[in-house]
């Protein structure tokens, strides 16, 4: 499209080149002057979707990250003002929004430029507004004026639909757009991108898919063996056939090999897992190959903070003099607005060290603040090595020249679970810059578990499917209803993609549940007993077993509840003993750590000098002190020659050894006392087949079946409930909010629904009936932030008892939140929904405390569950839910007057240190 003629070329062809030009210009004139004030040539895949957009046709463009799909969408606001229209340009996340927002005002100025987000509102009537998509949504069913003079709507990350907590939002936005309005839909590289395309043309008219695999910087991947490197392919032809390398087998099993006749002991950590090359070892190893700047991900943020300290303490640098003293200058400006003692309490200083040396980490945990300023300096060249976990491949563009994966398995928030090939895809596409790079890296370091044909399978596939996560909300259903009346907000969803891909799936189901059938039947001839029915022995077996589990559940809640009550019983200078967890050994108890909050969690000192918090979940039986020690008075715990000092009298100590297997008889003796229990195995003794010489190869194809039988009754519900299935559970949820009011009976919305209708929260229901029932009536502003935070946050990690919450109306204000969950629950059961979650009281304390003013220190501590202290980024992330919360309730026109100022001054109140730079971040 743009360039200059080669001079090489004869002058025929130069004329010919010329003519080809200027019918170029004649057929796609806006591209043209588009591609002309571009700094560089167009790819083919961007030129053939902008054509299509300037034929008027909508787009789904899939292609890698950092192909530069967002050129298509540039070119949709280039059109939009070309025609005097408007384009909404809509992202995923506020930082990526910020980002877009700014490289659209440096091209087309600020005055044609508008920003839209939750936290930001500038210029929202401009001809082009970059927003978050929940915004845009939020638009849609008010009705807004904004809309007006719309041609234009970019989609940026649309694959985010698949996003089982806001997918639905996309494709909320999707259905409801005016048929006027010409989508571009910017996706990551997905396998069924014809069938999403297939699912735009039935609800958007024409769209026109463009697909590329091409990578602009080339990828090469390789394995870090030991201390050896090695290409993962032999050349490109061998990565299209995943032929590993010969070279890199032949040492993997010679590894293999060595560690075998190691005992297993070969480069192990002390609990006997391989842990490979240390981590400064492998920088070093990229700094000495010119492979830095480089991202490694590993998936653990306490592993990201390790990883950091690990290259400090082994003197890793790698930055010059002007480029520290360039570190220390943003970093201080960047941070200026934070509070000194705030500083302290973020580790500020140990974190400013890491930087100057050219050395970061970066996940969820960190302040929004910090986490920016390394994104900055890192794009900028002078953080050299960055500790991620996979968040920040779904975040910002901070592309690097090389990709590490330290491992090829994560924790999910449930279980530890293999990277998929899309996951793999999204982390390693990081490596290479475009415009920089002549080619990108990714290394897989090597581990025992890992096979390097794994690795192969995993590099070569390069898509994933886009599945949708779109299901009806309470708001969702009142917005509709409002909108477009029951029956066509009826048929709406059945135009969902969800519904799209459901109807589609069934076929496969079936046949499925076809298959089972059978092979269960083949189970049941060969677990058939002379002696009588087996599948009757069997389930007996199955409610003994699943009794002996009850039994054991309820004596780990009493146990902890004996724990929890010799906790509170300890004094300053006890000696315990930690019998579990990562602490277990002899600790002094320095501060009890009572005090009113319900759960006790003292903070000790152990025999290796760790000071901090521990909790009831480090405790399987009562506690006794077993000695006491004096503390100092003046005792600081955060200083190391105090701890030092301590702990070496709990070193002189003469303990009695650690009691074992208490829990195992006493667990025994609840089975043996149980009457259920005694029925079942008598029952089991007397039946025929207990008897039967081949009874145990008789059971375990009772099991088979058993468990088969058990998957194929989940295939038989879902092929019931699949056809028409968002229909019907738009009809149960219709039913339940007419019940309680929110809907009329001739299918109209009432003064209630309205007011639900602009409540934008996982809990919106329960949040409306709390401001009908007047739960909130009562509450001073810090009460009213505590009460609402248990309708927003969910902890990492589930806690086995219930938090405490402070005395007096706030107490009264959740028990009936809880009350009200209840209630909501089982009506939703007796409908088979399932639509709000579980309220969690974690958080309750932390926002109390910071709305009364608190120091963070103090605020950080006093989260329910958690082992040590809340990291500062995780207490801003939901201190912003609770503010975005309370700003919904400040302006929900349904609620009574005083709650809503009550909401405003808690919002006050909340928004100070952390809090008060992290909005202006």
């Amino acid at each position: 499209m743009s360039g200059t003629e080669d001079p090489e070329l004869s002058p025929a062809d130069r004329y010919q080149a010329a003519r080809e030009r200027a019918q170029d210009t004649a057929r796609h004139p806006a591209l043209s002057g588009f591609a002309d004030a571009l700094e560089f040539e167009l790819d083919p895949f961007q030129a053939e979707a902008c054509e299509a957009l300037e034929r008027g046709s909508g787009v789904l463009v899939c292609a890698p990250t950092g192909a530069g799909k967002t050129v298509v969408g540039e070119f949709a606001v280039h059109l939009a003002l070309r025609q005097g229209r408007k384009c909404f340009y809509t992202t995923p996340i506020k930082a990526l929004s910020n980002q877009k927002y700014n490289d659209l005002v440096q091209r087309h100025g600020a005055e044609k430029v508008g920003l839209l987000t939750g936290d930001n509102a500038i210029n929202g009537e401009a001809p082009v507004v970059v927003m978050t998509t929940e915004v845009l949504r939020n638009m849609l069913y008010a009705g807004s004026s904004s809309l007006q003079g719309l041609s234009y709507v970019v989609m940026d990350e649309v694959h985010y639909l698949a996003d089982r907590f806001r997918g639905a939002v996309w494709e909320e936005v999707i259905i409801h757009l005016p048929e006027s309005v010409t989508l571009v839909s910017l996706s990551a590289t997905v396998s069924n991108a014809e069938e999403f395309a297939d699912w735009l043309v039935t609800v958007r008219g024409e769209t026109s898919v463009v697909v590329s695999e091409h990578r602009p910087v080339p990828l090469w991947q390789h394995m870090l063996v030991g201390k050896r490197m090695f290409d993962l392919f032999h050349d490109a032809e061998a990565a299209q056939k995943h032929d590993v390398h010969p070279e890199l087998l032949r040492y993997h099993r010679e590894m293999l090999r060595r560690v075998e006749l190691a005992g297993g002991d070969l480069r192990r950590g002390k609990r006997g897992r391989w842990t490979g090359p240390y981590r400064p070892e492998i920088v070093e190893r990229l700094d000495r190959e010119g492979l830095l700047p480089a991202i490694m991900f590993i998936f653990s943020r306490a592993g990201c903070d390790a990883a950091v300290q690990q290259c400090l303490a082994a003197g890793l640098r790698l930055t010059g003099p002007d480029e520290r003293a360039e570190i220390r200058t943003i970093v201080e400006e960047r941070t200026k607005h934070i509070p000194s003692e705030d500083l302290q309490v973020l580790g500020y200083w140990e974190w400013l060290d890491g930087l100057e040396r050219g050395l970061a980490a970066h996940h969820a945990g960190m302040l929004p603040a910090f986490k920016e300023v390394v994104e900055e300096l890192f794009v900028r060249g002078l953080v050299k090595a960055v500790f991620a976990t996979e968040t920040l491949a779904l975040g910002i563009n901070m592309p690097a020249r090389c990709v590490v994966l330290e491992r090829l398995v994560k924790y999910n928030g449930e279980a530890h679970v293999d990277l998929t090939p899309g996951e793999y895809t999204q982390l390693t596409g990081r490596a290479g810059r475009r415009g920089i790079d002549v080619e990108g890296h990714a290394v897989v370091v090597w581990a025992p578990e890992v096979d390097p044909r794994h690795v192969a399978g995993l590099a070569s596939t390069r898509t994933y499917p886009l599945k949708s996560s779109f299901r009806p909300s309470y708001n969702m259903a009142v917005n509709l209803v409002g909108s477009v009346g029951f029956t066509e907000a009826r048929e709406l969803l059945e135009s969902s993609f969800a519904q799209f891909q459901a109807d589609r799936s069934v076929v496969g189901l079936a046949r499925q549940v076809q298959r089972n059938t059978e092979t269960i039947a083949t189970y049941g001839g060969e677990m058939a007993c002379h002696l009588g029915d087996f599948a009757e022995y069997f389930g007996i077996r199955v409610a003994i077993a699943e009794r002996e589990k009850a039994i054991a559940r309820q004596g780990v809640q009493q146990r902890r509840a004996a724990a929890l009550e010799s906790l509170e019983r300890l004094r300053s200078g006890d000696v315990i003993r930690v019998p579990a967890g990562r602490r277990s050994g002899l600790a002094i108890v320095i501060d009890p750590g009572t005090g009113g909050f319900g759960e006790p969690r003292p903070l000790v000192l152990t025999e290796d000098r760790w000071a901090g918090r521990i909790s009831g979940a480090d405790f399987t039986a009562p506690v006794e002190p077993i000695g006491r020690v004096r503390v100092p008075r003046q005792f600081n715990y955060r200083s190391a020659q105090d701890r030092r000092d301590l702990a070496a009298q709990l070193r002189r100590m003469e303990a009695p050894p650690a009691e074992r297997g208490k829990g195992g008889r006493a667990r025994n003796s609840a089975a043996a006392d149980d009457h259920e229990l005694d029925t079942l195995r008598a029952s089991l003794r007397r039946h025929p087949c207990h008897r039967c010489p081949e009874r145990e190869e008789h059971a375990r194809w009772a099991e088979r079946s058993w468990r088969l039988e058990r998957d194929t009754e989940g295939l038989r519900g879902k092929v019931a409930s699949r056809t028409g299935s968002l229909a019907r559970t738009f009809d149960r949820v219709c039913g339940l909010l007419t019940d309680r009011g929110y809907l009329t009976d001739e299918g109209g919305v009432s003064d209630a629904g309205r007011m639900l209708a602009r409540i934008w929260s996982e809990t919106d229901l329960l949040v409306a009936e709390c401001l009908r029932r007047g739960v909130w009536d009562k509450l001073g502003p810090a009460e009213l932030a505590a009460a609402v935070s248990v309708l927003v946050y969910e902890a990492r990690r589930e806690a086995e008892d219930r938090a405490s919450v402070p005395r007096g109306e706030v107490t009264d204000a959740i028990d009936a939140t809880l009350q009200l969950w209840a209630d909501l629950r089982e009506d939703e059961d007796s409908r088979g929904l399932q639509m709000t979650r579980e309220l969690d009281l974690g958080f309750v304390w932390p926002v109390y405390r910071w709305a009364r003013g608190e120091s963070l220190t103090k605020v950080l501590g006093s989260v329910h569950g958690l082992e040590g202290d809340m990291p500062a980024g995780d207490f801003v992330r939901w201190s912003r839910q609770v503010l975005d919360l309370l700003g919904q309730l400040a302006d929900a026109s349904g609620a009574p007057e005083p709650v809503r100022r009550t909401a405003r001054l808690a919002m006050a109140a909340i928004t100070r240190g952390v809090l008060a730079y992290s909005v202006m971040a």
